[in-house]
């Protein structure tokens, strides 16, 4: 795929070790791919950092908030400078190293027949994930496999949060309608976007618990998950999703 640019949007909070890493690592993949980092006033000074690189390569840019407000608003702050800004697509992507940038040519590759391209941990015969807790595994594997269940929607990763979308995916779904902030975020997306039609595939990913920086993960995230799924399937059995 070759038209236009690509924005990965990489959402911060106390990422400062992680992200001198990662930004050059995606920016290597193509040269169709720039980075936007959202950075939620993060306290380790990641944002200051973030401007640095920023004033260091042009293809690289920062999106400040005010405070801590969860995932899902910092990707749909993001979503939104990105749509503005005219992008072909938009990918979402961890600041740690658990996303791998080398698999960004492949997502590119399958972008040019589908308009939405799942990074799977759970597709390819095998769960594909490295150094992980067995309770982390149990949560994320069980977590698809419920959404998937009541939902009913054929995607086998339905919480991986490595990502891409065609812009006019996201401009069809209406991302101020978006509801869900943490782990359900993810779930909402792909939901919303099978429910309107849009093609979508999985392709394998190697996933890698961080080295470096805290997981965001919490017990409300995970409760969140939960009664979202039954909330999605509503709205969709009545028709207004």
């Amino acid at each position: 795929m070759s038209e236009g640019r690509y924005l990965v949007i990489v959402p911060t909070y106390n990422e400062r070790e992680n992200l001198p890493r990662k930004v050059p690592l995606i920016l290597e993949q193509d040269s169709c791919l720039d980075v936007l980092v959202v950075d939620d006033a993060s306290p380790d000074g990641t944002g200051d950092l973030a401007d640095q690189m920023a004033a260091e390569n042009d293809r690289v840019h920062v999106l400040h908030r005010t405070g801590k407000e969860g995932l899902g608003k910092a990707y749909l702050a993001g979503f939104r400078w990105g749509l503005e800004r005219d992008y072909a697509v938009l990918f979402e992507m961890d600041a740690d190293i658990s996303h791998p940038p080398e698999a960004l040519p492949a997502f590119i590759k399958e972008l040019e027949d589908y308009q939405v391209v799942i990074g799977s941990r759970y597709v390819g015969g095998r769960v594909n994930v490295l150094n992980w807790p067995m309770s982390r595994l149990l949560t994320s594997y069980f977590g698809s496999w419920y959404a998937r269940t009541i939902t009913r929607m054929p995607v086998r990763d339905a919480t991986g949060g490595f990502n891409a979308w065609h812009r006019e995916v996201l401009l069809d779904i209406d991302l101020d309608r978006v509801r869900s902030n943490g782990y359900a975020f993810q779930i909402e997306l792909k939901f919303r976007a099978w429910a309107h039609g849009f093609s979508m595939l999985e392709i394998p990913i190697l996933f890698t618990e961080r080295d470096s920086g805290e997981s965001k993960m919490s017990k409300s995230i995970v409760r969140e998950a939960v009664w979202r799924v039954w909330w999605l399937k509503l709205r969709h059995v009545f028709r207004t999703l």
